[in-house]
């Protein structure tokens, strides 16, 4: 074991308080409480030392100059693309609006374009999310509903809890239970390994309030395009 993981296990988590209202959620992405105690660019130097020693593993020549500064590459994707969104510091500003026109019947953003990655093998998930919601006196900027589905996203991710955590973003925000999330996405543990299933997808979906009701989601349906 490396001496910096053994400073880690020094840590008494115990005594640390959770830095963000991300943490200690059921239904959010299972972390260590002293997760943000590291900066972003140490991580990235561990993580460099790591994945080069994994090519090293593999046989690779990291003198060669195509992969010399590959895991330099991967460890910033990692902290600062792939990953970002584990990070609360990252987490997008919303913009809300007075629903000035009084405009009661469903807004709906679709097709929000969904790159996450799977927890269980670190291999990429593609696809589209869907969101809906009736405003409760305020609506959100168009582009806010894309960067927070994108925000949960880039990090490791099962899309059961991806969906559920961007309903529960947004009826905290919009202060509304008239919210619904569909994600339809591609998974590459399915088929680019394994299975090896390249004709599949995963939908899943969370309704409340109005969206409980089945004629409401069919208006959705439509809406979407979903058949």
């Amino acid at each position: 074991m490396k001496t910096s993981l053994r400073i880690e296990q020094l840590i008494d988590y115990k005594d640390l308080n959770p830095e963000t209202e991300l943490l200690n959620k059921d239904f959010d992405t299972p972390m260590r409480p002293d997760a943000f105690h590291v900066c972003d660019e140490e991580k990235i130097q561990r993580i460099q030392k790591s994945f080069r020693e994994i090519m090293d593993t593999l046989g690779l020549d990291l003198t060669d100059d195509s992969l010399a500064d590959t895991p330099h590459r991967v460890a910033k994707m990692y902290v600062r693309e792939l990953f970002k969104g584990l990070n609360p510091a990252n987490k997008p500003e919303v913009t809300l609006f007075d629903n000035k026109y009084n405009y009661g019947k469903m807004l709906v953003e679709r097709n929000i374009t969904v790159f996450s990655n799977c927890e269980h093998h670190f291999v990429p998930v593609y696809g589209k999310a869907h969101v809906a919601y009736f405003s409760n006196g305020k609506v959100i900027g168009l582009s806010k509903l894309n960067r927070l589905v994108d925000f949960f996203a880039r990090r490791p991710q099962v899309q059961e809890r991806l969906t559920v955590q961007i309903m529960m973003e947004l009826k905290k925000i919009l202060k509304t239970e008239d919210v619904a999330v569909i994600v339809d996405a591609v998974h590459h543990c399915v088929c680019s390994r394994g299975v090896s299933d390249t004709a599949s997808s995963t939908i899943t979906a969370e309704y409340s309030g109005k969206f409980l009701n089945e004629s409401t989601r069919e208006e959705l349906f439509r809406m979407i395009q979903l058949k």
